[in-house]
């Protein structure tokens, strides 16, 4: 029998994290008689006057807006554990800031819906974010939580940062691995690999002068995307002026294509990843590649999600729908957003 990748079973590895997944395209056959998520919500108000986020219960602002977190899970000021000498119980330091980042004075809007002006301020506010915390703190993970269902409790279009003193567990990892691919290559890894998506087009979603959106080789999620800089950047303050304008009009057109594919307003979480900051600005990190990544955890519908759990948890990270299949599903979609071609019919 030969091998097909969208019917049989396979492995395949993520380098940037020295991981494999389990691709298994044959159980998208299978009946689902699981759990149904209910339809999120829609309609939410312009302005809503019990919202903590929204301008004038907050201070009126007109574009972008930031404050520290009222519930951070890093603080400034916080003294460090106790060196343990067993190696079975260590503890570290870990101070911090949590800041909240409004992208938008209406609460009824959201990315794909804003403007490439909107947009783009909010890129702006994320590189001056990185730039002013990265002088202290070794690493300012920006992120984004979209959707009741991935634990967003406010509807409120919104962002966070956590800047801390510590490298977190996915950038270490992705440190590693990108520095053993340099020392052997002398290339960076995900320079590497945009070069050879390019080359292949069987998983490229979307793409601009500057900026490719793939499904990943490795994706995890059913549609997990990566956003990937066709020139080797390092980190968010690399961007360019025009950069920045190319990568807003990336996020929107991903977003409307998210939104499109179930006619819901997408959930996922999405984050950014580029070389540490703070101690490590000094070093050389020719290694890094800036990118971003969005986690979407619907599956079949707006009401089926994917659910990360048994063998997930235990063994390995798995996956029905094959890569080049939900790039292709992505790929298709309008590039022009629902609720307007609603609005206009």
């Amino acid at each position: 029998m030969e091998f097909n990748r969208n019917d049989h079973s396979h492995e395949r590895y993520n380098p940037l994290k020295g991981e494999w997944v389990l691709v298994s395209p044959h159980r998208t056959k299978r009946p689902w008689s699981g759990q149904v998520e209910p339809p999120a919500e829609e309609e939410h108000p312009e302005f809503d006057p019990k919202n903590p986020l929204c301008p004038g219960v907050t201070p009126v602002y007109k574009s972008t807006y930031t404050f520290d977190n009222d519930f951070p899970a890093l603080l400034k000021d916080v003294p460090s554990p106790p060196k343990s000498e067993d190696p079975l119980f260590q503890m570290g330091p870990a101070q911090g800031v949590c800041r909240v980042i409004c992208f938008h004075p209406k609460s009824n809007i959201t990315l794909p819906l804003m403007t490439i002006d909107e947009i783009r301020a909010v890129i702006d506010r994320w590189v001056e974010e990185t730039n002013s915390l990265g002088t202290k703190y070794l690493w300012v993970q920006i992120f984004e939580n979209r959707g009741e269902i991935m634990g967003c409790s406010n509807p409120h279009p919104h962002c966070q940062i956590w800047a801390s003193s510590f490298f977190p567990n996915e950038p270490r990892i992705k440190d590693f691995h990108q520095k053993e691919y340099f020392k052997k290559h002398g290339r960076p890894l995900l320079m590497d690999y945009v070069a050879k998506e390019l080359e292949k087009k069987e998983r490229i979603v979307i793409q601009n002068s500057d900026w490719l959106v793939v499904v990943p080789f490795w994706a995890m999620w059913p549609y997990e995307t990566m956003v990937l800089p066709k020139t080797h950047l390092q980190r968010f303050t690399d961007l360019s002026k025009s950069q920045r304008t190319s990568l807003a009009e990336i996020i929107k057109l991903l977003g409307i294509k998210y939104d499109n594919l179930f006619k819901i307003s997408f959930p996922y979480s999405m984050g950014w990843h580029g070389a540490p900051t703070g101690p490590k600005l000094s070093e050389d990190n020719s290694h890094w590649v800036f990118h971003g990544i969005y986690y979407p955890p619907l599956l079949r519908s707006a009401t089926i999600k994917k659910f990360m759990v048994g063998y997930e948890m235990l063994a390995q990270g798995q996956r029905d729908l094959t890569q080049e299949q939900a790039a292709e599903k992505l790929r298709e979609l309008p590039e022009f957003h629902y609720k307007l071609i609603k609005k206009e019919n």
